[in-house]
């Protein structure tokens, strides 16, 4: 359970990379920037989270290592031996493996549109 928590809280944390760093270079590249404006005036703590994209995306990382580790971990954890508990022990495993590959997929395109993709256009 607790390596469970460990990557749903590594998605939010990516996501909110994305949110707060990917989406307006996105906008911007699209040529979006009056709906991105529009987006901003209906989520002002965007900007707020953009002030502190370096920290935030630090700790996304960070948060991503753990779940990796965590689930690196677990992957070697025995499941209980009843074989209802094991099949929903190896369905969890399964779950939150997808949910830590998910988060990694938004970390890293959060981070190329973030850092990488605004000094070539």
């Amino acid at each position: 359970m607790k390596d469970s928590l460990v990557s749903i809280f590594s998605l939010f944390t990516s996501s909110s990379t994305l949110f707060c760093c990917a989406l307006p270079a996105i906008f911007v590249m699209l040529g979006a920037g009056a709906s991105f404006a529009s987006f901003i005036s209906f989520f002002p703590f965007l900007i707020t989270l953009s002030v502190y994209k370096i920290e935030l995306t630090m700790f996304a990382f960070l948060m991503m290592g753990i779940a990796g580790y965590s689930n690196y971990r677990a992957s070697f954890a025995p499941c209980p031996i009843d074989p209802e508990q094991g099949r929903k022990c190896m369905v969890l495993r399964k779950r939150s493996r997808l949910i830590f590959y998910i988060s990694s997929g938004i970390l890293i395109t959060a981070t190329f549109f973030t850092y990488v993709v605004p000094e070539f256009v």
